[in-house]
């Protein structure tokens, strides 16, 4: 068996850690939704105009929350949950902890 290349052990190490997903009131009154291993750094590239296009077009106004998960996969099937709901239920998750949000939404 050949071992892993450099680029998919770090790739493993970097899912392996915990991520988490994170709710942006933006300026228009929309909420976007990301995920990452920082929020911190996350949401000051998006305050910055370098985050993502959305936030770029539409300027981050406050962090709402963040939801801590055990790994990257676990992060993005949060964040696809929480994109489909309507702004007023992403509201709502907003003083919610991580496990109460994860059982409503993935269990």
């Amino acid at each position: 068996m050949s071992e892993l290349s450099k680029r998919a052990r770090t790739a493993q190490v970097r899912a392996a850690k915990r991520w988490f997903v994170y709710l942006i009131l933006c300026r228009s009154g929309a909420i976007y939704t990301g995920i990452a291993l920082s929020v911190a750094v996350r949401y000051a590239q998006h305050c910055a105009g370098t985050g993502a296009r959305y936030t770029r077009a539409n300027p981050p106004r406050r962090l709402l929350g963040k939801f801590s998960c055990a790994n990257q996969s676990e992060a993005a099937c949060l964040e696809a949950a929480i994109k489909k709901l309507a702004a007023r239920d992403k509201k709502k998750l907003v003083g919610k902890t991580s496990a109460e949000v994860r059982k409503a939404l993935l269990y």
